[in-house]
């Protein structure tokens, strides 16, 4: 894995996969209606959480590759009712995520990227920053779905054993379902 900057990035890419893969896997046991049922939280349910961080994602995926986020705002919003078609369709933006970051350099990651609204143009941020603002965004929502996913019959999974040594045995299986190397 590359050092540096780069090499943060593409861990962080890979855990982010990791997570959601992990997390919603354990959601799959939930049944279509649990898995929309009310509960209290930002966004009002465990689809409408795990859906708004899929469109994020691709928002600013798109924006990061330069092609035209903007026409993100005029398509129908993703709504997967269930978590396995959820996991499935997380796992494919992942692992665009995942290229990305390992085509960065250090230099691409100082190059501005444009993040369109509707209503504005704001100014361009660093890829670097955007590629903060997106993992952290995912921590956030991923949270709060793990705390919703606590309020059901399904104990929420460990999402912080990924980047230890010591830990390994405990994240294997899932690397190699994803194909990610260990380091």
């Amino acid at each position: 894995m590359a050092a540096g900057l780069v090499g943060h990035f593409v861990a962080m890419a890979r855990n982010n996969a990791w997570a959601n893969h992990r997390l919603l896997s354990a959601c799959e046991v939930l049944t279509p209606e649990e898995f929309a049922a009310p509960r209290t939280s930002f966004f009002p349910s465990l689809r409408a959480t795990f859906n708004h961080i899929l469109l994020v994602d691709l928002y600013y995926i798109e924006a990061l590759e330069g092609l035209d986020a903007l026409r993100l705002y005029s398509q129908p919003k993703p709504d997967f009712a269930d978590a396995r078609t959820m996991r499935q369709a997380q796992t494919a933006s992942d692992q665009r995520l995942i290229a990305f970051c390992e085509r960065q350099t250090e230099d691409s990651l100082q190059q501005d990227c444009v993040l369109p609204r509707p209503d504005r143009r704001p100014p361009p941020s660093r890829v670097a920053a955007v590629l903060e603002h997106l993992f952290q965004h995912q921590i956030h929502h991923r949270g709060q779905a793990h705390a919703m996913l606590a309020g059901t019959r399904i104990k929420p999974p460990q999402l912080d054993e990924f980047f230890l040594a010591g830990e390994e045995p405990l994240r294997r299986d899932e690397l190699r379902a994803l194909g990610l190397p260990e380091a």
